[in-house]
């Protein structure tokens, strides 16, 4: 195959097609099992309207990928002219199903603790949070001890003055662990506005889908641009004013399937840039944490993840949405361009 990148952009939109075709009936039997978002009681009343609205959309996304990533992997097996996929591609498919089972869970268990589309608690932070750990660990471990069959992982690739640094199990799994688990609990933050969460995801994979095409790993390519086809095909149903929610089935499995391939492409010291908004969630979280404790009670921010406090200063979501994909978009090129210097 000597350009791997139309090919992608071809299965990509395959992966949208499927999801846009299947997203009408599987959002009418989201309704009919009584699936329904849960809304913080502090958050406005345009949020609160949208209680009620059907989640665990996640699996709008990650199905048409399994179907397209792992019917690939198939054609490769069977075409004895044809390299196989391998662990190039199976490795952040098992991230995005150990992943989306967890995140299915959690969804689920705010559902049924609520009694139906209140406000359910889901499983402890601590469960979860250690479950995402584990998840990690065995992921970096895999990519970690499979050496060679990861040509870009387990180094550190440091942009602009182009120096590679091999990094040894001790310090490559830790650093890897903590990348996937962060990036996963980001996306989950910044999912809190109608289509905020799949058009910043979206961008991210398409500009590490670039560089994986720049490195040659060209299976990496393709499952890239069949997550960014699958994430548009639920932007469909996901738009404001949305007809369906994400949910931490969609978001944890997204946020650490980013965090693997970032890993996969040795270029994860690029992803504060190419994933700014969602490490901006992240930050304001924490930063109105620590003020909210340093000053006994005072706010840094009206509301954290910071998208709310724009949407209390006066944006409307739309705003909030499109400005903040803009600079994703602004954010996705510089990171691309830092991988070519």
């Amino acid at each position: 195959m000597q350009n791997p990148l139309p090919f992608a952009l071809t299965v990509g939109a395959v992966a949208f097609l499927l999801g846009v075709i299947w997203g009408e009936p599987f959002i009418e039997i989201l309704k009919r099992l009584g699936i329904g978002k849960k809304i913080r009681p502090e958050l406005d009343e345009s949020q609160q309207v949208k209680m009620g609205t059907p989640t665990m959309g996640g699996f709008l996304i990650l199905v048409p990928v399994l179907i397209v990533a792992l019917a690939l992997n198939l054609v490769s097996v069977i075409r004895s002219d044809a390299p196989v996929t391998g662990a190039s591609i199976l490795l952040p498919l098992a991230v995005m199903i150990g992943f989306g089972i967890l995140g299915a869970y959690d969804d689920w268990e705010g559902i049924r603790r609520s009694g139906g589309a209140l406000h359910g608690l889901g499983i402890s932070p601590r469960t979860k949070f250690l479950a995402q750990v584990l998840l990690a660990g065995i992921a970096s471990t895999i990519i970690s001890l499979y050496g060679g069959g990861f040509s870009f992982a387990n180094q550190l690739s440091i942009p602009l003055i182009a120096i590679i640094i091999p990094l040894p199990p001790l310090v490559f799994i830790p650093i890897s662990t903590f990348i996937i688990v962060a990036m996963s609990n980001a996306v989950n933050l910044t999912d809190g506005m109608d289509g905020l969460a799949g058009i910043i995801t979206a961008s991210a994979f398409a500009a590490y889908g670039v560089i994986a095409f720049l490195q040659g790993q060209i299976f990496l390519v393709q499952l890239c641009f069949i997550l960014v086809g699958a994430c548009f095909a639920f932007l469909w149903y996901n738009a404001h004013p949305a007809q369906l929610f994400m949910g931490d089935l969609g978001a944890l499995a997204l946020g650490a399937t980013l965090g693997t391939v970032a890993i996969m492409t040795g270029q994860w010291l690029l992803l504060p840039i190419i994933a700014i908004v969602p490490i901006a969630e992240t930050v304001s979280v924490i930063l109105q944490v620590w003020y909210f404790r340093r000053t006994g009670g005072q706010r840094l921010f009206r509301m954290s993840p910071i998208h709310h406090h724009f949407k209390l200063i006066g944006w409307s979501e739309t705003q909030v949405v499109q400005r903040f994909w803009l600079v994703g978009i602004l954010s996705a090129i510089v990171g691309v361009a830092l991988a070519l210097i």
